[in-house]
């Protein structure tokens, strides 16, 4: 992992989710996930590319592999870049690298009432599971999260 793409994923991170739900990572919560071996990112620009050096990312994913299991842990577009078909590009890319590394199966969790559950249903992403009240946000409300799976083989 570079720097400048751990910068470029704190930016995105910064901008893309809503801090009530306390779903951001950390800076440092980031880079030691990113010095396991089997944790991976990626990052979109606006045009849809990996961004160069001095180009900022509007998108990022980042994933951890075991077991034939591909898990999204963040993914995330700045709103500014949001409904341009940067999430599909994302999960496009996430899927594509979860198949190189010889995985049959990708899953997610994310909280209910997520808005970015359309992207991943639309994506072929099912429900498989549900984690009752496994999240709080700073006003103290308890939300569930939904694991999603879909199949890659």
């Amino acid at each position: 992992m570079l720097i400048d793409d751990l910068d470029k994923i704190m930016t995105v991170m910064e901008t893309a989710f809503d801090p009530q739900y306390g779903e951001a990572w950390t800076r440092r919560q980031v880079e030691d996930s990113l010095n396991f071996p089997h944790t991976h990112y990626s990052l979109v620009a606006a045009d849809g590319t990996f961004p160069a050096e001095n180009v900022h990312a509007a998108g990022f994913w980042m994933s951890r592999s075991g077991f034939g299991e591909e898990e999204l842990l963040l993914l995330a577009v700045s709103p500014q870049y949001r409904r341009n078909g940067l999430g599909l590009i994302l999960l496009e890319s996430f899927a594509s690298a979860a198949r190189t590394r010889n995985n049959e199966r990708l899953l997610l969790e994310m909280r209910r009432g997520n808005p970015a559950e359309s992207l991943y249903r639309g994506f072929g992403f099912l429900p498989v599971g549900l984690r009752k009240a496994y999240y709080a946000t700073t006003g103290g409300e308890r939300i569930d999260a939904i694991t999603f799976a879909r199949d890659i083989t």
